[in-house]
């Protein structure tokens, strides 16, 4: 919306964010969440293999093989499927 606001309008990137309204601090974000494809696969790989498994025996079987993973992350994850 601020992009949108900003090319029709073209105003700086305080004066969008102010009409819209929008913080400056969120237009500028950047995830620093490093990339978890490796993960992702692995737990299809679990899935696939062990289909009446849910997220929470992935997330025991993960542990066991060592990766250092809570069972909220392999939630959200094993949603993504």
């Amino acid at each position: 919306m601020v992009d949108f606001v900003r090319t029709a309008f073209r105003v700086s990137v305080r004066r969008a964010c102010r009409a819209v309204p929008a913080p400056r601090s969120t237009y500028h974000y950047r995830s620093r969440r490093p990339e978890q494809a490796i993960l992702r696969k692995r737990i299809r790989e679990i899935a696939h293999m062990r289909v009446r498994y849910g997220y929470r025996r992935i997330c025991v079987l993960l542990r066991r093989e060592g990766w250092a993973v809570n069972a909220k992350r392999v939630y959200r994850l094993y949603k993504l499927k």
